[in-house]
């Protein structure tokens, strides 16, 4: 039986062998027409890709990502919002938690190391002529009060023999009242280094006259009330918010880029033979620390809940990184009474009696405009916002955290908490200790901030 295909077979032959034909004609007339040299010539993918249009993929990927489900964090105007993932999956109660905690910070800290890997660092060995020395543009700061000249000297000496006498960087002592001659003479013995002593601006330390006095006092009081320590020590105020918005300011410190802060009667434990400054500047780090803790929540209740107030505010969204450090902002299983008097962050910080940092950072738009709305509540004296929380609140918005370095090489204390790690160019302290006090290992950040804010420990150590 002949189907209806064989049937029509022989039409269909009629119609296409006149089409083919004049398809070939018109090709050997294109070909005619084009010289052999262009028809021979390579053609880019470049040149062809130009011909189409690929907009519609630009971005594509990124779109379709739900960055709040994926990563915790929300950046879109007058919409900026975070949530912490605990993508390590550490559950079950705060003493479980920070077991674990402690034993991911033990093992880090416990690994023999030296020397960070990520910089040549026999580039920047202390030189053989120090007088003749290249340094960074960078000072050491200390402020500091003259009744305190015993417990600075002890520091000076101590600093001195870890770091500063093999590349004396500059000094710079900074106090709200002239320094005395007897202090001056007595720092002048523990260096051979250039010393600066500053006496701050009134306009740069003084309580703003916009602070309602009478709200203030009932503030410290309820403070007081709640053992928050120094809530009624007016300095202490005028000192965290100095140190949060004004000491860069401060005029003998603008023609520095990088400064490493020091304080009284702390120490240091390990023999650092390379310049951390040069250091910084050849990763294009801003930001070193030695030690990472929790805060006293009840002193900054409500620093979180204005500081998402002022990012969803105009454009401000605009200053966030996106490869903050924000799940370290917002751990909330080791201690999660810290996160609901807060709002939500966890008052992991810096503790910044040592920082080694880059002041242009500071004196930035992103930095700089935070740092003015938080001025602008008052809250630096209603309540007792310190300057090692919102240093590191604002480091963690506002920088990439690749950029904050954990100086694991060196051992430092700030009694009662210590930095000790397992080199051979430290010594005096035990290795992984966090602090001489054992109900204080709650208190350490460290495993988070491992877990959430670096990629890999050993590839820098």
């Amino acid at each position: 039986m002949l189907s209806a295909l064989s049937i029509k077979r022989p039409r269909i032959l009629v119609i296409l062998v006149p089409i083919n034909l004049i398809l070939i004609i018109c090709l050997l007339g294109y070909i005619n027409e084009v010289s052999v040299e262009s028809y021979l010539r390579p053609v880019s993918v470049k040149s062809l890709t130009s011909k189409f249009d690929f907009s519609y993929l630009s971005n594509k990927t990124s779109a379709n990502v739900d960055t709040f489900k994926q990563y915790g964090y929300q950046i879109k105007p007058k919409n900026v919002k975070f949530q912490y993932l605990n993508s390590k999956n550490k559950d079950g109660e705060p003493k479980q938690v920070l077991d674990m905690n402690t034993d991911t910070y033990e093992k880090v800290v416990q690994k023999e190391i030296n020397e960070p890997k990520d910089y040549d660092i026999e580039s920047i060995r202390p030189p053989e002529n120090i007088d003749t020395y290249a340094r960074a543009n960078a000072t050491i700061v200390a402020l500091v009060r003259n009744t305190e000249i015993t417990k600075i000297g002890r520091t000076i000496k101590r600093f001195e023999s870890s770091f500063n006498s093999k590349f004396n960087y500059p000094y710079t002592f900074i106090n709200d009242q002239p320094f005395s001659d007897r202090f001056k003479k007595r720092m002048a013995k523990f260096t051979k280094a250039k010393i600066n002593f500053v006496t701050i601006p009134a306009e740069l330390w003084d309580k703003p006259s916009s602070i309602d006095g009478e709200r203030e006092t009932a503030a410290m009081d309820v403070m007081k009330d709640h053992n928050i320590a120094y809530a009624k020590m007016g300095s202490y105020h005028n000192m965290c918010r100095f140190y949060l918005g004004n000491f860069y300011n401060v005029p003998e410190l603008t023609k520095y880029k990088y400064y490493w802060r020091i304080e009284p009667d702390v120490d240091f434990y390990t023999d650092i033979k390379y310049d951390v400054f040069k250091y910084l500047e050849g990763t294009g780090k801003i930001y070193g620390f030695t030690i990472n803790l929790y805060d006293i929540d009840e002193s900054v209740a409500t620093l979180w809940p204005e500081t998402l107030r002022y990012l969803n505010s105009g454009d401000n969204y605009k200053y966030i990184d996106p490869n903050g450090a924000f799940q370290w902002l917002l751990e909330n299983k080791q201690n999660p009474k810290k996160n609901v008097v807060t709002g939500g962050y966890s008052t992991c910080h810096f503790w910044s009696n040592f920082e080694i940092g880059d002041m242009d950072f500071f004196r930035g738009e992103a930095y700089n405009n935070w740092f003015k709305f938080l001025d602008s509540t008052g809250k630096f004296y209603y309540e007792r916002w310190g300057d090692a929380p919102v240093h590191s609140m604002g480091l963690a918005l506002f920088a990439d955290r690749d950029k904050i370095h954990w100086f694991r090489d060196i051992g430092y204390n700030h009694d009662p908490y210590h930095n000790c790690p397992n080199s051979p160019n430290t010594q005096g302290c035990k290795t992984a200790s966090f602090s001489r006090w054992n109900h204080l290992k709650d208190q350490n950040c460290m495993g988070t901030w491992i877990d959430q804010a670096m990629d890999d420990p050993d590839k820098i150590y």
